[in-house]
């Protein structure tokens, strides 16, 4: 049993599209197509819905730095919750707790972004069926998931505005990430360079300018988590109007 919460990282090596891998990835989508069908019945017991997601974020969240910590591993170099998906992690417990529709915006479109590509191509070192490995991808989940339970139940719809607030976000907190770079020769946000696994940004360029590629992708990924709800107005419009 220890040696699912040690650090002997050979003993469950992670694989790209493994079994294991492709596994999380079904349970992803399935879990994504639950929140859909069971709309209803989770907005009759919202409060303890949101609570459970809080709660599991919180605690695997939690459970991770202590696992950190307690074998000496926790660093600043790369455990401060400057990474997208930390900040969005954060961003989703305020807005289970909250409801605030401006966090939903910025979390929506950040928060889906980089959790789906997370999931898609993980720099995760531990494989199954190591508390690493449940971790990464359940909170990765829990982020998109987060997202979609407040367009699923709670009907929110991500705007223009939106978009350009979470854009003017994402550059923020890329600032602060590549200035806490150069303190702490940390790599968040991968501003100093590309994750160690095998990545989409592999196919960006090389240091630097594969981060201005990512600036165009990441903004052209947001325009189509708007798409759906964009055309969904100019339909309803439509039929409005006649």
């Amino acid at each position: 049993m220890n040696k699912l919460f040690g650090h002997q990282y050979d003993l469950f090596p992670f694989e790209a599209f493994s079994i294991s891998h492709l596994l999380m990835i079904a349970i992803f989508i399935c879990g994504s197509i639950f929140l859909f069908k069971a709309r209803d019945f989770l907005r009759k017991y919202d409060k303890t819905a949101r609570g459970v997601m809080f709660f599991v974020l919180f605690l695997l969240e939690f459970m991770y730095h202590f696992w950190l910590f307690k074998d000496d591993y926790w660093n600043i170099s790369f455990t401060l919750p400057l990474q997208l998906c930390s900040v969005s992690l954060i961003l989703c417990l305020i807005l289970l707790v909250t409801k605030a529709r401006v966090i939903f915006q910025v979390v929506y479109f950040i928060g889906i972004t980089g959790a789906f590509m997370a999931i898609l191509t993980p720099e995760l070192f531990l494989g199954f069926p190591h508390f690493r490995y449940f971790q990464f991808f359940i909170t990765h989940m829990l982020i998109i998931w987060t997202c979609l339970y407040f367009v699923f139940v709670h009907t929110y719809k991500p705007t223009k505005k939106g978009l350009l607030t979470s854009f003017l976000f994402l550059n923020g907190s890329a600032g602060v990430a590549y200035t806490v770079n150069k303190f702490t020769g940390g790599n968040y946000m991968f501003l100093a360079h590309k994750p160690n696994n095998g990545s989409l940004l592999d196919y960006f360029g090389p240091f630097p300018y594969y981060i201005l590629t990512l600036e165009a992708v990441a903004l052209f990924l947001f325009f189509l988590l708007l798409i759906p709800f964009a055309w969904h107005i100019r339909t309803s419009r439509k039929l409005y109007d006649k």
